[in-house]
């Protein structure tokens, strides 16, 4: 469950640290007070929002970190799979904004955004109004009955993606195959040319580079020459050569009297023998020295084809030469033309036929999940104040195959006795709209790993019997998971388990947003607030302490998680 929120420099939240319990949160307050900001926060520390709107202009950074506690050994086991640590029972998140640059951390280590939102994923669920909308997009049908129809749903689908990836990988190639006997020799033509200009040119794995030492000697080979000759003279003449011998003579009769002197002859020894090795050398080199014009020229033809080849084929002779083996594999197939044809389309017939398989057996899994889906929905939505709803999913098989298989499932509804069952976007209200994804988040709590659930703008659009049989679903969710969840309904808020008061105050001449929790005294009164807003009498305040007896009646419990 989420433990901790601490939130420093956001929006009008300068600080705050929310201590958070199991069950059922609530956070009440005046319009404007920046319940929004909360959530907001959440969303940054998990990365499905950026700092832009909410960090503070006149802070050096913006922070919100968030405190997960992992009871659930399902969850630890998910969080192991992405190589997150759960340290002493806890998995910590947050995200830094300073000086313009975002940092992203768990357990305080530094990782990308994408790993904090996949770790999102796994802790907490956050239900916010653009997803009542999402109802009126088609294709979150799909997605919300496969979440429900769980793991034996995900075991099929990913049979069925893999031969789906399959079938358009075959599909591609055979797209690509289909040549008519133009196309396939004006293909054949130029692939022979490109053969052919290759294996003409006979090219020898580091041929280039033996060429461009070649060419530097060639091109500069009279500055050779020239620098070579006057080496030898300088070191070959009788002066060099006499006057080591001379030396040579001086130490001859005394270097026997002295270890050290006799090291030192030896020395001018190796000095003059090398002398003449060099001499003998370089004067071989300068007469092997080929400064023949017409082999540099060739030397440079050879140089211009193959950097010629290296920027039509590939920029090492190895590339060259694998391209060319590329083509004539190419060759070979259009050649063989009508076999290679008829082997793509045999492939292609096979895995469509079992890629059908797996879509029906998709259909199948869905069908049976639809039964008990629709079940649970509707006895959900009738606890929610649709008396008379009916309440169904109808399949469509798609043509073609979809990543998601052949089935389109729409959820249609019917509100009222006598009405034809219609689709929930052509037919519901933003209120309905509602209270129907609260029926199918109720449904679909027991079956998600996620502990935490988070409802944003789920009182839109109700009140009375309808505001109190919502309250009285998320009381029941919460008994099972945690729940967090911004109200401005008096109905909702008498059931909290813990709650939170959001208040906006000036503090020398600034405006800020606090967050505290509420003792059971604190929490009539806002519920009296609620009721009567500004001012409260006393009918009022009798009518909140009621209320809050009611639901403390309906939970089978007092108030929880009391501050100290």
């Amino acid at each position: 469950m989420l433990a901790n929120i601490h939130v420093k420099n956001m929006a009008l939240i300068k600080e705050a640290d929310i201590s958070l319990g199991k069950g059922l949160n609530i956070l009440s307050g005046e319009t404007g007070a920046g319940k929004s900001i909360l959530l907001g926060s959440i969303a940054v520390a998990l990365g499905l929002q950026n700092f832009k709107g909410f960090a503070r202009e006149d802070a050096d950074y913006a922070l919100s970190e968030l405190v997960f506690v992992i009871e659930n050994e399902e969850q630890r086991q998910a969080l192991l799979e992405l190589e997150i640590p759960v340290e002493d029972g806890e998995v910590i998140i947050s995200r830094r904004l300073s000086k313009g640059r975002t940092t992203s951390k768990i357990n305080g280590e530094t990782v990308p955004v994408s790993m904090v939102r996949k770790a999102g994923t796994l802790l907490i669920d956050i239900h916010g109004q653009h997803e009542n909308q999402s109802l009126l997009h088609i294709r979150k049908h799909l997605e919300l009955l496969d979440d429900f129809a769980g793991e034996k749903l995900a075991l099929a689908k990913e049979k069925y993606n893999a031969r789906y990836q399959e079938y358009g990988e075959l599909k591609k190639e055979l797209d690509q195959a289909q040549l008519d006997n133009a196309t396939r020799a004006k293909e054949m033509d130029f692939l022979s040319f490109e053969i052919g200009e290759i294996e003409e040119a006979a090219l020898q794995k580091g041929e280039d580079e033996a060429l461009e030492d070649d060419y530097k000697r060639l091109a500069n080979g009279k500055e050779i020459l020239e620098s070579v000759l006057e080496a030898h003279q300088l070191c070959a003449s009788d002066g060099a050569s006499e006057a080591i011998g001379r030396a040579l003579r001086s130490l001859a009769s005394v270097s026997e009297y002295d270890s050290d002197l006799k090291a030192l002859y030896d020395q001018l020894m190796d000095v003059d023998s090398l002398l003449n090795d060099f001499n003998r050398e370089i004067s071989g080199y300068a007469d092997e020295l080929d400064v023949d014009e017409e082999t540099l020229k060739k030397t440079e033809e050879r140089l211009d084809l193959i950097n010629h080849l290296k920027t039509k084929y590939g920029d090492t002779i190895e590339k060259i030469q694998a391209y060319c083996e590329e083509k004539k594999q190419r060759f070979a197939v259009l050649e063989n033309y009508e076999g290679y044809l008829a082997e793509r389309k045999s492939r292609f017939a096979a895995c469509k036929k079992q890629l059908q398989k797996e879509a029906e057996n998709l259909t199948v899994i869905r069908k049976e999940a639809a039964q008990r889906f629709t079940e649970q929905v509707k006895q959900a939505l009738m606890d929610l104040n649709f008396l008379d709803v009916q309440f169904e999913l109808d399949f469509r098989l798609l043509e073609d195959y979809m990543v998601s298989g052949q089935d389109e499932v729409c959820f249609m509804i019917s509100t009222n006795p006598g009405q034809p069952l219609r689709p929930v976007q052509d037919t519901a209200s933003g209120g309905e709209l509602s209270r129907i994804m609260l029926a199918v988040k109720s449904v679909m709590a027991d079956q998600e790993k996620v502990e935490t659930l988070i409802f944003d703008e789920i009182d839109s659009g109700i009140s009375g019997r309808t505001a109190q049989m919502v309250s009285e679903k998320l009381a029941l969710i919460a008994g099972n998971h945690q729940v967090i969840c911004i109200t401005h309904l008096a109905q909702i808020a008498a059931m909290a388990d813990v709650h939170f008061m959001i208040e906006k105050k000036v503090i020398e001449n600034e405006t800020q947003t606090s967050i505290r929790q509420l003792d059971e005294k604190e929490s009539i009164d806002e519920l009296a607030r609620i009721l009567g807003g500004a001012k409260i009498t006393q009918m009022v305040l009798d009518s909140a302490k009621e209320m809050r007896q009611l639901a403390k009646n309906a939970r089978g419990h007092g108030f929880q998680n009391e501050p100290e």
